[in-house]
């Protein structure tokens, strides 16, 4: 046999993507909104796009009655209303051989012997080569149980040439404390490379972006520093409330929810200095000196702002309350709103602030970070011809319609010398033919390759909680959350919080 290489497999080759070995996923709770709007579809997309072994096997837990013909029909209505790629039934016939179903509680010894065999079958029936994932898309208080569970029953045992691993979601804790503690038992059952911490906002394209903005052009990084820019403002807006999650939510709130991970990881992205190379020990690196740098403001009282949603109208629907919604104590002080001013203390970014907001029932969903330029200083136009002159910005569009977005002054036509704001606009969906996959679909085939870029580290779980808790705490202690109609975009707090420095947020 020859041993001339493949051409067709040569590792500069980007157009061939990476295809996951032969491998399962086991879903713990796989009946909740996650795993029907998300996961599920996310594995049919991989599926049809030809990234999954053939004998890709997916296995649910829950404690529904279900038999695997019930758990096939519940994937496949999920797939064929929430999946990204056309249905193809040729597809659908290839995943549905893998698909089972194990009934039972976490605590069920039983169960977790049935799951044990269903993964010896499949072993054998799809050729798995005993590679399994469990993603645990349950509420956090039932992480060490189940954790604790697949080690009692040999289910994470790292067979040689084989592969355990445990994918786990948002919130890893409710503070640092708590963190430490979940980190310990996971880590006891899984070695740290083999845990993937899941912050679906890495798996959107918008967000590895900001690294390709940044380090693949020689146009801004020299402008990205304290010298150039004035501000930078980081927005997660919601326009839904809390939903049917009052069990979940109450309790938690919006900093907990959203600051702690997805806008501190952004953040991170966004101050952090350029790595040696683009592999995940590089970037984890230099994400976890940004958030070991940043420093909380001295006053918490002046520099921080919770807030919570009251009626108000949403699209044209009056919509109720916070402390009305069902199942939410009237005497809540969860935050749905949370507003803070943060700096990062090193030569790149001292003295420039970081404002980060998130909130729900705000104007609309929109997820952006705006990076906000010092105003030229010296201008030669007379005040009259620049008065409709704001300061330069480049703002990344998250979501929902993802670009990126530049504004800058430029002359109006006409004889006059009148200068004004205008923007010049990069449209994902425009420039690209393709549509962007889903980010649990690149998480879920990373976790299967064992490609953790796109995962926080332990190191910045906790730091990202370090920064967090000291403002809780003063939240805990200190006054009520402030009102705000729904359908606004905050609280009069958090405006006056930047008026207070001379500055405003940007309307996104």
């Amino acid at each position: 046999m020859s041993t001339s290489s493949n051409p067709l497999r040569d590792p500069q080759d980007r157009r061939l993507p990476r295809i996951a070995g032969p491998s399962g996923l086991v879903i713990f709770g796989v009946t909740g909104d996650l795993s029907r709007k998300k996961l599920m579809p996310a594995v049919y997309d991989l599926a049809n796009r030809g990234l999954l072994p053939p004998g890709f096997s997916l296995i649910g837990f829950a404690r529904r009655d279900w038999e695997d013909e019930d758990f096939a029909e519940i994937v496949y209505n999920a797939v064929k209303q929430h999946a990204r790629t056309p249905f193809r039934e040729e597809v659908w016939q290839q995943l549905v051989q893998g698909c089972r179903f194990v009934q039972g509680d976490f605590g069920d010894d039983d169960a977790f012997e049935t799951l044990k065999s269903t993964i010896d079958e499949l072993d054998k029936a799809q050729g798995t080569g005993g590679n399994f994932a469990f993603y645990l898309s349950v509420p956090p208080k039932f992480f060490p149980t189940v954790v604790q569970q697949l080690k009692k029953h040999g289910l994470a045992d790292q067979k040689e040439g084989a592969w355990r691993r445990a994918v786990i979601e948002k919130p890893f804790g409710h503070n640092l404390k708590s963190a430490q503690e979940l980190n310990r038992i996971v880590h006891e059952v899984f070695p740290a490379n083999e845990v993937f911490r899941i912050d679906h906002y890495l798996g959107k394209e918008t967000v590895q972006n900001i690294l390709a903005l940044r380090f693949a052009n020689t146009l801004f990084e020299p402008i990205w520093n304290r010298s150039f820019v004035d501000h930078i403002q980081i927005t997660m807006a919601e326009d839904i409330g809390i939903g049917g999650r009052a069990g979940y939510y109450d309790g938690i709130g919006a900093a907990r929810d959203v600051i702690q991970n997805h806008l501190l990881q952004l953040l991170a992205l966004t101050a952090m200095e350029e790595p040696a190379s683009f592999d995940a020990d590089a970037v984890a690196a230099e994400k976890t000196k940004v958030l070991g740098a940043v420093r909380l403001p001295k006053d918490l009282a002046k520099e921080t702002v919770r807030g919570q949603y009251a009626a108000g109208w949403q699209g044209g629907e009056k919509v109720v309350g916070y402390l009305q919604e069902e199942g939410i104590d009237t005497k809540s002080k969860t935050d749905t709103y949370a507003a803070v001013k943060l700096e990062i203390d090193n030569r790149r970014w001292a003295g420039v602030p970081f404002y980060l907001r998130t909130g729900k029932r705000l104007g609309r969903r929109v997820t952006e970070i705006a990076v906000v330029f010092q105003r030229a200083p010296h201008s030669p136009f007379d005040h009259t011809a620049t008065e409709e002159l704001g300061q330069n910005a480049l703002v990344i569009r998250v979501q929902p319609d993802e670009g990126v977005t530049m504004r800058f002054g430029s002359k109006v036509p006409g004889t006059q010398m009148e200068v004004r704001d205008v923007s010049m606009d990069f449209a994902y969906g425009e420039s690209f033919t393709e549509s962007s996959p889903e980010a649990y679909e690149r998480l879920i085939l990373d976790v299967l390759l064992g490609e953790s870029n796109l995962f926080p580290r332990l190191k910045e779980v906790e730091l990202s909680w370090e920064i967090l808790d000291p403002i809780e705490e003063f939240w805990d202690k200190h006054g009520k959350p402030a009102q705000y109609p729904a359908g606004t975009w905050g609280p009069v707090e958090a405006d006056e919080m930047l008026a207070r420095d001379g500055r405003s947020w940007r309307r996104p």
